[in-house]
């Protein structure tokens, strides 16, 4: 009798004592914040991007070619009549252009975990739509967040997300105001 409980005793305390992975038990402790580490878990996203950019370029070439022959005189008393060839070819150019863009986005997103990576990093997507008037804006965001970015709220800023794609899209009546018209698209196709 000794010996079955001392066996039991045993066999509890083994499966008592194994190794615990501390993201499995983070939900149940009341000492750990609740961050996202497993496929399907959400995070905020806080977006805070400003971009600007600018490019002006001008290109000026020439060139001019002069050919020119002339003959005159005469023989013997006989005139000849004067031949004169002159040719001339001239090829200007003269090009400028600038480009200039500027764009802030600020905004919260809520994204799920799509992948958890062999180190730990996680792999999000997330998007978000808002109508506002007829005017739709949609605000998507993928990427790969380290757990060590995440904060204790939960969320990630933007900048902080690796191999970030962010993409801002618009449907409605100002976007297809933005948007040139038939016969504009055919003459820049054209011409």
């Amino acid at each position: 009798m000794k010996r079955l409980i001392t066996i039991l005793t045993f066999t509890v305390l083994v499966t008592t004592m194994q190794a615990q992975d501390m993201r499995q038990n983070a939900y149940s402790s009341l000492f750990s914040d609740q961050k996202a580490n497993r496929q399907g878990d959400a995070i905020t996203i806080i977006v805070l991007e400003s971009t600007q950019a600018s490019n002006n370029s001008a290109t000026n070439a020439g060139r001019k070619s002069d050919v020119g022959f002339g003959l005159s005189g005469g023989l013997d008393k006989t005139a000849l009549p004067n031949v004169d060839l002159k040719v001339a070819a001239n090829n200007d150019f003269s090009g400028e252009g600038s480009t200039q863009t500027t764009g802030n986005i600020s905004t919260k997103i809520s994204a799920t975990v799509d992948t958890v990576l062999d180190n730990g990093n996680l792999v999000i997507h997330g998007s978000k739509k808002i109508t506002i008037n007829g005017e739709e804006q949609t605000i998507i965001i993928k990427g790969v967040v380290r757990p060590s970015d995440i904060s204790p709220s939960n969320a990630v800023l933007s900048y902080n997300i690796s191999n970030a794609e962010l993409s801002f899209e618009g449907n409605g009546i100002i976007n297809n105001a933005q948007k040139p018209g038939l016969l504009t698209k055919l003459f820049h196709w054209l011409f």
